[in-house]
């Protein structure tokens, strides 16, 4: 096995990591700034003026799949990124996570990484002209509608949005919440999953449309705070769907194929999740390190207490054996594929989240009480990370599918406790 990263995944790398420090980082304080004024649901100037020079340098969609992937409908190349692989796409992504609103700045936040990449692998023509192109070139943003309030919507089975067809539309029904990003005053379409038929098979019933936000009968009711944070501009939204018709063009690759295109969206959604989770766990490090530096307590720097010397220790351990999982796991989805490479993204899914959330609880305590204020952003990221412990799929769910993985690869063999008996006899 070799360590070292690439030439391509250097260069890539540390084009992200430059533009971040030297654009990104400065001006971070101007964000809070813009931010703070006005109207929470708005367009802030920086992020649009970073994106502009990003796009300038070609460092944007970095996420898209690589050519050569085609898409299921249309093998139009026009609408591919720069090519990187998802082990590539990783270590720009760690950097992009160090910096809460960088990955937009890139192009490359969610839900329009995996609307983007359900539109390239799923989307007619016509829907790549009407509603990639536009959100590839960051000029619209977009929003995914799964989770509903009142079921368990860990089993997307239970889902009960439906989606019925009427002559040349669908009509749909129904109540989603923690629909992201539908507070973005530039979200113009959302990713709807729901049945169109209730009584076919369990994993046939369900299907996906894209609707538009301004469709009568759509009514965002509420925004859903996280532990007092509202995620502004972004948001998370409860959304009433009341007989919202939109045509029938609208239906992504079928009636029945839902799950098809959830699996194809949620595979490297979760692991770009992941990515940027290390980041993230990289800052909080940093940010406990200097602090324990700049304080003393009972007659000696803080750092010198032992048990901060463990908590350091650790969380180093922690972030890199983390990193390692993650960079086999975007290995293996680049080698064998989505399919094959599911425990190990299910182990990553579950494993990052879990691991940034104690090191930013422990950079909380290292900054005292500073550290629930608001003014080291770490209650901010504590409050995101442990969003992503439910987020596409809670860790009950991939946990489950890790130990069922693990349990059918020690599966006991038919008559196998009468060969070991016999076996042993044998040598009495």
């Amino acid at each position: 096995m070799n360590f070292e990263p690439t030439e391509r995944q250097q260069y890539w790398r540390d084009r992200v990591r430059d533009f971040i420090e030297t654009n990104v980082r400065p001006n971070t304080g101007t964000y809070t700034e813009q931010d703070a004024q006005g109207d929470r649901w708005k367009v802030i100037p920086i992020v649009e003026d970073m994106k502009a020079k990003a796009k300038a340098q070609g460092i944007w969609n970095l996420f898209m799949p690589p050519q050569g992937q085609l898409s299921h409908v249309d093998d139009s190349f026009e609408f591919d990124g720069p090519g990187l692989t998802n082990l590539e796409y990783a270590m720009c992504a760690e950097e992009m996570g160090r910096i809460g609103w960088a990955s937009e700045v890139f192009n490359c936040s969610a839900p329009d990484t995996g609307n983007m990449e359900v539109f390239h692998r799923y989307g007619t023509r016509a829907q790549k002209d009407q509603w990639l192109k536009p959100l590839m070139e960051g000029e619209i943003r977009s929003a995914f509608l799964m989770t509903e309030p009142d079921v368990a919507s860990s089993d997307a089975t239970n889902i009960e949005t439906r989606i019925e067809r009427d002559g040349d539309h669908y009509v749909i029904n129904g109540r989603k919440w923690w629909s992201s990003g539908a507070g973005d005053p530039r979200c113009k379409i959302a990713i709807v999953m729901g049945k169109t038929d209730f009584g076919a098979q369990r994993h046939a019933q369900q299907s996906m449309i894209v609707m538009p936000l301004d469709a009568e009968g759509v009514t965002i009711e509420r925004h859903l705070p996280v532990f007092g944070y509202d995620d502004a501009p972004h948001g998370h939204m409860e959304i009433a769907l009341d007989n919202v018709r939109v045509p029938a063009d609208n239906l992504l690759l079928g009636e029945g194929r839902g799950f098809e295109i959830a699996q194809g969206r949620l595979g490297p959604g979760r692991i770009h999740h992941c990515m940027r989770t290390i980041g993230t766990a990289e800052e909080a490090l940093a940010k406990m390190c200097r602090r324990l530096q700049e304080r003393e307590a009972f007659g000696k720097p803080i750092y010198k207490h032992s048990v901060w010397e463990e908590r350091v220790a650790r969380a180093r351990i922690d972030i890199d054996m983390t990193r390692l999982l993650c960079l086999k796991a975007a290995d293996m989805m680049d080698k064998v594929g989505n399919k094959s490479a599911k425990q190990e993204i299910a182990m990553i899914k579950v494993q990052a989240p879990n691991m940034a959330l104690k090191i930013i609880d422990d950079a909380i305590q290292a900054h005292g009480g500073g550290g629930v204020s608001n003014d080291y952003g770490l209650a901010n990221s504590y409050a995101h990370q442990r969003t992503l412990r439910l987020a596409d799929g809670p860790d009950e769910v991939h946990a489950r599918s890790i130990a069922r993985m693990e349990f059918a690869k020690h599966a006991p063999q038919p008559n196998s406790d009468a060969v070991s008996s016999g076996d042993m006899g044998a040598t009495r």
